[in-house]
């Protein structure tokens, strides 16, 4: 990865306001301003995708020689050629920055959250920072797809291996990986893809974490078992496509029906909170088809992961990954994630907190750093999502139905977003040319982004307020603050409740920064801030007016979640879903933005999908679907004595960067290996068993 050092950036910090030349009081639409050149951004090497991986049988295949002389020649394991499968996943060579590697060390993790357990697939968070991308191998992979050039970014193969469609193009037929198994041993097959689909996707009671619902792979959509490694999709469109990024990270990641189904309610005397907490965090080696498993978990301390014995994955040479042996999850804060990383305690952080970014720039600078930086396109962008449910969704109360109602009006919804100053916002988290306006829609970072066809609302108050008196808004009572017309409400001040999350920094400074601007409009804002799992819980059940939300993958990749961008289905949307009765209640540029993601998704025509992502942005910017905040580039911080880092990984595009790096491939030189490693030479143990065993 190359180095940047942070001296022209530093030199214009001075000079950002320039960049932004525009006329602030002018209230007619316009195209945002052009964002602000950043020298220390980071250039992607394209590669072919077909030149990452491919399935093959090889000669021979090898492992570390303490696992051969510790469990092999003991009898604790069988040799490595029989734990793998008849075709392991191969990563060729070629695609290796640093070629292959050698076998030891410790990643070390830092992280700001906290396990609910190891059922993911229940609805269970990790902790996140990586932990649950490091266990959960999913249908497809789509993290090192921003290597390859956006026509040939069809997701990679993963666990299933290949797939064909039929010549109508409404069934696919998905061949799994014929002999893989999970960490403690026990064979993965259709039956684990079924039960997550059956038991946990198409079960109302069951929700898994990143929120896959049947509607997530198309509404009508069903999947059948075949044999024990093929499994039928059919599809009421034909070939959607699309629906293969669906089943990458996080929305088709199967876990271990074999150990789940026994703790089901179908299957059980169980309720579905018993089954979901059926697996806490004290419960360790829980199988994974992932290339670390966990085994051992001190509460507000560290999370430990050892290297999967039954891992399906080689390099060409033979050697069964991951490389390194050890990871670490130092449970601290999101914050000290980059302070670590930095100093050189951790190894990895996405930096993508922006108060940290010039103190982190100068640290790398220094000869001496532990830790190399890089920058990659502006793709973390942040924006209001407004509740527009206004049938039911969440079961709002009195006040909470008439903000829905405002947010469903246009002129309301542009008084919001002339009320807010982006430049203001951007400044307030860092000053210089890292922050850029971003009026909402699509990120700019990404390959769909058209700036002429995205239409921005200028920052201008007063025109804000007219805006606001159109949408019937005075204030009554002369307290500064906006009433609901008589009859709503009770004739009170429009309060909105602001759901934030509370663990990030940023978050909660773009949150205070929302607070004040509209106060000046004159709406009052109470900030509601919860930690990422409870946040999770608010937004899906939908008991929010207004949240402040980091754009997710269908808006700095497109392809990915696609069905996330418009409310298609009851449960697709982040801020529209219906009630339990189904119906979404579409206003009308929403039924265009439905419409044109249903022909995205259904054609393959490239030229056509990019004008639909044109036309999507100028619906969507044009009817403030959702208020852009800020957006601005996020970068990786890697501990130099790791080889194999892909040049130019940015920290979020089609999945984070502990992916986009590929994990399973980092090894470190021998002369440069650390004594990291608080269980050498040992493996992971029985499913629930206290740590690994020697």
């Amino acid at each position: 990865m190359t180095h940047f050092r942070p001296t022209s950036i530093l030199a214009g910090l001075a000079l950002a306001t320039s960049v932004f030349a525009m006329n602030a009081h002018a209230s007619d639409p316009t195209t945002p301003p052009v964002p602000p050149v950043f020298p220390a951004e980071g250039k992607i090497k394209y590669v072919a995708r077909d030149s990452i991986e491919e399935f093959k049988a090889l000669p021979e295949y090898h492992e570390p020689d303490w696992v051969t002389e510790k469990f092999v020649k003991t009898g604790k394991l069988p040799p490595v050629k029989d734990r793998l499968p008849k075709e392991p996943l191969v990563f060729k060579t070629g695609n290796m920055p640093d070629g292959t590697g050698v076998y030891g060390d410790t990643l070390r993790h830092v992280i700001g959250g906290r396990p609910e357990g190891w059922n993911y697939g229940a609805g269970q968070s990790q902790g996140w920072g990586g932990i649950d991308i490091g266990l959960s191998e999913c249908l497809t992979r789509t993290a090192p797809l921003f290597q390859v050039e956006a026509k040939d970014t069809e997701p990679l193969p993963n666990l299933a291996k290949s797939w064909d469609w039929s010549p109508d193009g409404h069934k696919l037929t998905m061949h799994l990986i014929e002999g893989a198994k999970w960490s403690d041993g026990y064979p993965f097959n259709a039956d684990d893809v079924m039960f997550y689909w059956d038991d946990e996707v198409v079960d109302p009671n069951v929700s898994p974490l990143n929120g896959a619902t049947p509607e997530t792979f198309g509404v009508g959509t069903t999947l059948k078992k075949i044999d024990d490694y093929t499994v039928e999709w059919t599809f009421k469109d034909a070939f959607p496509k699309q629906y293969l990024y669906a089943m990458a990270y996080g929305t088709f990641c199967p876990g271990p029906a074999h150990i789940l189904k026994p703790q089901h309610p179908k299957y059980s005397k169980n309720t579905y909170e018993q089954f979901k907490n059926a697996f806490p965090p004290e419960y360790m080696n829980m199988p994974v088809m992932g290339a670390w498993v966990p085994v051992e978990y001190r509460p507000d301390d560290i999370i430990v992961m050892r290297r999967n014995p039954y891992y399906w994955k080689v390099d060409e040479k033979g050697n069964q990954l991951p490389y390194l042996n050890e990871l670490h999850y130092k449970l601290s804060t999101w914050a000290d994630r980059d302070v670590q990383a930095v100093a050189g305690s951790g190894d990895i952080s996405n930096l993508e907190q922006p108060e940290n970014f010039v103190a982190s720039l100068k640290k790398a600078a220094q000869p001496d750093a532990p830790a190399r930086l890089a920058f990659g396109p502006r793709l973390i962008g942040y924006n209001l999502r407004m509740n527009f449910s206004a049938n039911g969704w969440g079961n709002p109360d009195e006040r909470s139905q008439a903000i829905r109602e405002l947010n469903r009006n246009e002129d309301f919804r542009k008084a919001v977003t002339m009320a807010l100053d982006r430049k203001a916002i951007g400044d307030s988290l860092v000053k210089g040319p890292f922050t850029a306006i971003y009026p909402g829609g699509l990120s700019s970072g990404t390959s769909f982004y058209d700036r002429n066809s995205t239409v921005y609302y200028p920052f201008d108050l007063a025109g804000a307020k007219a805006e606001l008196a159109k949408a019937g808004l005075k204030d009554t009572d002369g307290d500064g603050f906006v009433n609901f017309p008589a009859g709503t409400a009770g004739g009170k001040d429009v309060e909105v409740v602001l759901l934030v999350n509370n663990d990030y920094t940023t978050d909660k400074t773009l949150a205070e920064g929302v607070v004040g601007q509209m106060e000046k409009l004159g709406i009052r804002v109470v900030i509601n801030a919860l930690s990422g799992n409870q946040r999770d819980d608010a937004n899906y059940s939908g008991r929010f007016d207004w949240m402040v939300q980091r754009n997710a993958t269908e808006l700095s990749s497109v392809v990915q979640n696609t069905e996330q961008l418009a409310p298609i289905g009851p449960r697709t949307s982040w801020d529209h879903r219906a009630p339990e009765n189904g119906q979404v209640d579409l206003m009308p540029f929403e039924k265009d933005l439905v419409d044109i993601v249903n022909k995205f998704t259904s054609t393959q025509d490239n030229d056509k999908r990019a004008e639909l992502m044109k036309q999507f942005q100028k619906v969507s910017t044009e009817n403030v679907y959702n208020v852009g905040l800020t957006e601005y580039p996020g970068a990786l911080i890697i501990n130099k004595r790791f080889s194999n880092i892909p040049q130019g990984t940015p920290i979020f595009m089609f999945n984070w960067a502990e992916d986009s790096i590929i994990r399973e491939r980092l090894w470190v030189a021998a002369d440069k290996q650390g004594k990291y490693e608080l269980f050498p030479q040992q493996l992971p143990g029985k499913p629930g068993a206290s740590g690994p065993i020697n």
